[in-house]
């Protein structure tokens, strides 16, 4: 288990063990790769970030991960796993997010991207992505580096 500070100096607590903070989280966060490129969405507030979002009623963590994966870039997720769960204590709520990481099969164009401008590749992300202004909140805290320490590790060879 990690802890740490995120942006906003809320705690958070991340990790890599099955549902550690909630069998049914209510958000869900999916770290995606299309040909060998990070697949982005550009949030139209927040900037550069991975697509997310909340569990619908009914729905699974997973087939909501799949969905915003769709909605947010048109992406077709070909295999999709999960890698871990975080816990964000904010000053008026708390919010657990399942993690993800999926390869997508093929990119299909949207008539609208919901809440995002769409689809962003990028062959690689900035080693000081937390002092790039193009990029939300969301990818400036240690979910992201150790995240993405655990895909390189298990998962991109």
């Amino acid at each position: 288990m990690f802890y740490f500070k995120d942006f906003y100096g809320n705690d958070v607590y991340l990790s890599f063990r099955q549902h550690p903070f909630s069998v049914y989280p209510k958000h869900v966060w999916v770290i995606c790769r299309y040909e060998n490129k990070w697949l982005l969405t550009l949030h139209e507030d927040r900037g550069y970030e991975f697509p997310g979002g909340k569990v619908e009623n009914g729905e699974k963590p997973v087939e909501a991960a799949v969905r915003e994966v769709r909605e947010e870039t048109g992406g077709i997720v070909q295999d999709i796993v999960y890698i871990g769960q975080y816990k964000v204590i904010g000053k008026e709520k708390t919010i657990v997010k399942n993690i993800y990481y999926a390869e997508i099969e093929r990119l299909e164009k949207q008539s609208t991207y919901f809440e995002t401008l769409g689809p962003v590749l990028l062959a690689d992300l900035p080693e000081k992505i937390e002092d790039d202004h193009r990029f939300s909140f969301i990818m400036k805290d240690d979910v992201l580096k150790r995240s993405l320490d655990k895909i390189y590790a298990d998962y991109i060879k």
